[in-house]
């Protein structure tokens, strides 16, 4: 197949999904495909309107790539892709807006709260509802952000104000979230949609105090038990979770779940992340390959499954 990999893009994370983006391009070539690779611009989307491919691989993290706005692009162009569609990704995105279906769903979350924030905006009103509302610790993150860019665990009060000003700088809504403490997992999903399967769960133990951006892409930043050392009835409960969450928002193709196991042993939902890193530290490929998948299989399942029956 003729395949077009979107990659690079604009937004904080552009440096991982340089790296995701190169192995995927790697492994479409070796599994026969020829590839059109874009280092995307939203200030040069010629290079997607004049796009003439069998399929769109997006490579893509973040703004502009996670959001729902260049799968948008691509239907309106009749451009079929790999992964979830506008909707889909506009809703996982938008943590407070997710965090709402997952509840309606029956899915354990955090306590949180979503604040507008604009250069009119009294930080010193929300300083004051927060403080309210969270007894410390508490996380404040973007809304809409990945790799837990901007996030803060504020441990003493004379954090609020800087932690909102972080998160502020990336997004016009912070979230502020109860810190839960405990293990840190992650559930792969993958097929069409209504035929949905968990891969094996993975424990994510940082090296750092939480699972930082670091923690994510260095080397070394993180290790992965795969598949993670619990129980049986929480490993399928998880994987029922996941699935949920992964359909109830209206997920296709793939995605990644990511849960807290609280001290109680039970799951807390995070996020779900519809374009989960592929870079070679990623969880996802380190799943797929405790079930025999190498790297190049899982991406070409990827495209089989995006592409069968249309």
């Amino acid at each position: 197949m003729k395949i077009a990999v979107l990659y690079g893009g604009t937004s904080g994370e552009r440096e991982v999904s340089l790296s995701t983006g190169k192995g995927i391009i790697k492994a479409l070539k070796n599994n026969g495909h020829e590839v059109i690779d874009i280092d995307f611009s939203p200030e040069r989307l010629e290079e997607v309107l004049e796009l003439n491919v069998d399929l769109v691989f997006i490579g893509l993290h973040g703004r502009f790539g996670e959001d729902g706005k260049i799968q948008g692009l691509l239907d309106m162009l009749g451009l079929p892709y790999v992964g979830s569609g506008s909707l889909a990704s506009a809703l996982a995105m938008d943590k407070a807006k997710a965090k709402q279906i997952f509840s309606m769903n029956n899915i354990q979350i955090a306590k949180s709260k979503a604040y507008p924030v604009t250069d009119e905006t009294d930080t010193m009103k929300i300083i004051k509802d927060v403080r309210k509302k969270f007894s410390l610790p508490f996380v404040v993150k973007p809304n809409q952000e990945g790799s837990t860019l901007g996030l803060t665990i504020v441990k003493t009060d004379d954090q609020i104000e800087e932690a909102i000003q972080l998160a502020a700088s990336s997004d016009s809504t912070i979230l502020v979230e109860e810190y839960v403490k405990g293990r840190e997992v992650t559930v792969p999903v993958i097929g069409r949609q209504g035929e949905e399967q968990a891969l094996p769960v993975i424990e994510i133990i940082p090296k750092n105090d939480y699972y930082d951006f670091d923690s994510k892409y260095k080397p070394g930043g993180s290790e992965h038990i795969v598949p993670a050392p619990i129980d049986l009835s929480l490993t399928d409960r998880l994987k029922k979770e996941a699935v949920l969450a992964h359909q109830e928002l209206g997920c296709n193709v793939y995605s990644r779940v990511d849960f807290i196991i609280n001290e109680n042993d039970e799951p807390i939902i995070l996020e779900v992340n519809t374009l989960p890193g592929m870079t070679p530290t990623s969880l996802f490929p380190d799943s797929a390959l405790e079930i025999g998948w190498s790297y190049d299989e899982l991406i070409q399942k990827f495209v089989e499954l995006s592409t069968s029956g249309k």
